[in-house]
């Protein structure tokens, strides 16, 4: 057994059956996106549960080891636990630094869309709240992996929470420049970016669809319009 507090408590929390359930949920099948990922049956709530229970007794060199596990939701816990020392240290740029050091260094690892959902926008979106933010724009248009692309847009929601919005929109304009047909979780997530981006301006997401939605994919149309009255996102999909 490691002599990894973070690491052994969620191994001792695995479920065989639910790891079973949860492959198949996260498409670890050959040809699909999660290919030849492995599983241990946790719970995102029972992962967050242990990240409370061990975060302040990790280590870097701990993350280190549980970042580069085999199974998905030990990298999970290493991301939450890096987000909570992010969280921690707002007096302490050096150690956010590092932070935002570690997880670049680390993308390879970060390779679902629930790992990338649940760290980028506290991590990379926080970060550069204050910054400039190129580094988003070159993980959308020049990501080697569809995850490192996600994370582009998705650290995008941080901005948006302190009502930013112009970066949501330049950096979904990167994706509908990319050769189609466009992934389908890239489409997802540049749709429910501007869903909102929408819900803090809806005349300006539509000012912004009126030149591009006969152009938009359709998952990432559908997506964007989904809180527009019904009537309205027929209108929208049947052009």
């Amino acid at each position: 057994m490691k002599n990894n507090s973070l690491y052994n408590e969620m191994l001792s929390r695995q479920d065989a059956v639910q790891a079973v359930n949860m492959s198949r949920f996260f498409k670890t099948g050959e040809g699909q996106y999660g290919e030849g990922d492995l599983f241990l049956g946790v719970k995102v709530p029972v992962t967050r549960e242990v990240v409370k229970q061990c975060w302040e007794q990790t280590s870097f060199e701990e993350l280190e080891e549980c970042i580069s596990s085999e199974y998905h939701e030990i990298r999970l816990a290493a991301l939450l636990t890096l987000v909570q020392f992010f969280k921690h240290s707002k007096q302490n740029m050096g150690l956010q630094q590092c932070c935002i050091s570690f997880y670049l260094a680390h993308l390879p690892y970060v390779n679902n869309w629930d790992l990338v959902d649940l760290s980028c926008y506290e991590l990379l979106g926080n970060w550069l709240l204050d910054k400039d933010r190129t580094l988003l724009y070159d993980l959308a248009r020049h990501g080697q992996t569809i995850w490192e692309q996600r994370i582009g847009m998705v650290s995008t929601m941080q901005f948006l929470r302190h009502g930013q919005l112009d970066d949501t929109y330049a950096i979904a304009d990167i994706f509908l420049e990319k050769p189609q047909p466009l992934h389908d979780l890239l489409q997802k997530a540049v749709g429910w970016l501007l869903r909102e981006a929408g819900k803090r301006d809806e005349q300006r997401l539509k000012s912004w669809l009126s030149a591009r939605y006969k152009n938009m994919p359709r998952t990432m149309l559908r997506y964007a319009i989904e809180k527009f009255p019904e009537e309205e996102r027929k209108k929208y999909m049947q052009k």
